[in-house]
């Protein structure tokens, strides 16, 4: 999606001294804000899957504790 969708111009407040040192280092502000915030959302995402699924992977968890798993008896190595 993040290739697909649309550019969107926004306004946004920066401290002076950090655009200065962005634009000295010809810094692409647009793109470092993009990437940052999918980082950002993706990490969101993942901490909402597993507070949403925490129980089930404690219960998987028990379950595997007690019983093993069903391929214990057929590794070979």
């Amino acid at each position: 999606m993040r290739d697909t969708a649309r550019k969107q111009a926004t306004n946004l407040s920066i401290r002076s001294d950090l655009l200065r040192q962005a634009r000295a280092r010809k810094i692409n502000l647009s793109q470092t804000l993009e990437e940052t915030l999918e980082k950002i959302l993706n990490e969101h995402d993942r901490q909402a899957w597993v507070e949403e699924n925490r129980e089930a992977v404690t219960v998987a968890n028990r379950f595997v504790e007690e019983n093993g798993l069903w391929s214990d008896g057929l590794r070979t190595f």
